[in-house]
């Protein structure tokens, strides 16, 4: 099978074409053999570039631990590059099928490849239930939430997929490897949840980190930045236009009034190979 190896800010996946590969007859399994840093390729787990009916291409993504979500923000830029760079389709913006509906992408293409990449993500999804969560409010806004022994002041919304943002004073391990894991895995959270959590610099500039369900800390996280961008504006930490500084790199977010959230990043190509399967 062969494979490309493909990061966004450093939120690092095994993609693969499959207009011309078969569709693998056990995603799951695969994600967690190729996303092993140790003995696979190592990632932060697997897309899968598919045809599709509705867009250019469609996107199937698979979580390290082999759970399938709905959408990756940096993922999907990377997969408009994949398209782009490798002649499946030679448009300056894209349509592409995910979990979370068709989103549209315009590509910035310097030297014939594709270098960045604005995102429309669609509008935030702020029912509760729909997030989903238990907590109440449409959407949670500063609500409590008991984690381990901590009582935090949580902010919830959906880009596709949920999140759960935490504002604290400093960044540390022990917020994103301590308190994430059990945030991931609260009761409040029937699908599990990503956990953000964000120091603010100013209304236009925020630091993250990131605790994804299914992957534990990754680099970056682009549906967390737009999430958190959201929580921002509507917690009156942020203006709608800011700037996220994630281990892997920067992500800019747009939040028009009543609108879409969009997203501007990088999308990288590290390498291709075969994987013996």
């Amino acid at each position: 099978m062969k494979f490309t190896k493909m990061h966004g800010a450093g939120n690092d996946y095994v993609y693969v074409n499959c207009f011309v590969e078969p569709f693998p007859a056990d995603p799951a399994s695969l994600a967690r053999r190729v996303s092993n840093r140790h003995t696979g390729i190592g990632s932060d787990g697997l897309i899968l570039i598919c045809p599709s009916d509705l867009g250019h291409a469609r996107m199937r993504m698979y979580n390290a631990d082999g759970s399938e979500s709905e959408m990756c923000g940096n993922g999907v830029r990377c997969v408009a590059k994949y398209v782009y760079d490798h002649d499946i389709a030679r448009e300056e913006v894209l349509d592409i099928e995910t979990g979370n509906g068709v989103l549209t992408l315009e590509l910035d293409v310097q030297n014939g490849l594709v270098d960045q990449v604005r995102v429309n993500m669609g509008p935030p999804i702020l029912v509760a239930g729909e997030i989903p969560t238990t907590l109440p409010g449409d959407p949670p806004l500063n609500a409590t939430l008991m984690v381990g022994g901590k009582v935090l002041e949580v902010t919830c919304v959906s880009m596709g997929n949920p999140h759960c943002i935490t504002f604290v004073e400093e960044l540390s391990d022990e917020w994103v490897h301590g308190i994430g894991p059990q945030v991931e895995i609260h009761e409040a959270f029937p699908n599990r949840v990503n956990a953000e959590f964000i120091q603010i610099v100013s209304p236009d500039e925020m630091i993250m980190r990131v605790w994804e369900r299914g992957s534990g800390e990754t680099q970056a996280c682009g549906t967390g930045a737009c999430a958190s961008a959201v929580a921002g504006v509507l917690t009156g930490r942020t203006a709608r236009k800011v700037l996220c500084h994630l281990p892997g790199g920067d992500l800019l977010l747009e939040w028009p009034k009543d609108g879409p959230v969009f997203m501007t990043g990088p999308a990288t190509e590290v390498f291709s190979g075969v994987w013996p399967d």
